[in-house]
């Protein structure tokens, strides 16, 4: 785990569903197949469907036509963020677009555990409603050990909470790297 991120942010609302993150239909791709995999990147957040929904301004799109990175590497939602169904899948096409982290008020409990077990990103949940203050573009950099979030683009600075119990599972690349590392698989 990095203890700075450092990236454009990509704006959405509240309630964003595992569904809108990465629709059903594209789950036929193969997660453990590298060919297959990158097409979760390609359709990462293509479910959220306008402003009204979380959207930002303009209708931006989170990963350009025919590509497979986003050039958003950070997230910023609101409340309830990765709600749904138990899609493990979800966290994995953020990871796959170019996603570090996601920045919400608060999470969905499934989704902060796929992304954490998954060891795909860093769900941080923040003090404030930075969907309010952050606008999609804004560059951002992420100070994860230092506790706060600085906006680059407006000279601005918000309040991180702690991650707590899961740093190690995070710092390992998640649950079963951490549980080789402790001797608890072989």
């Amino acid at each position: 785990m990095q203890s700075v991120i450092k990236g454009k942010a990509y704006v959405l609302g509240d309630n964003i569903d595992t569904d809108q993150i990465i629709p059903a239909q594209y789950l036929a791709y193969n997660p453990s197949d590298p060919a297959e995999r990158k097409y979760f990147g390609m359709y990462a957040n293509s479910g959220v469907p306008d402003a009204q929904a979380g959207l930002p301004k303009g209708n931006i799109p989170f990963v350009a036509k025919d590509q497979f990175h986003s050039q958003y590497s950070i997230i910023v939602g609101g409340k309830n963020f990765g709600c749904g169904s138990s899609r493990e899948h979800a966290p994995l096409a953020l990871a796959e677009a170019g996603v570090q982290c996601v920045l919400a008020e608060f999470y969905a409990r499934i989704f902060f555990r796929n992304s954490v077990n998954g060891g795909y990103l860093v769900p941080i949940e923040t003090a404030q409603r930075l969907v309010d203050k952050v606008q999609t573009g804004d560059e951002l950099e992420v100070r994860i050990d230092e506790g706060h979030v600085l906006n680059l683009t407006r000279n601005e600075r918000y309040d991180i909470r702690p991650l707590g119990d899961v740093v190690p599972i995070i710092k390992a690349g998640g649950v079963f790297a951490y549980a080789r590392a402790q001797g608890m698989l072989k």
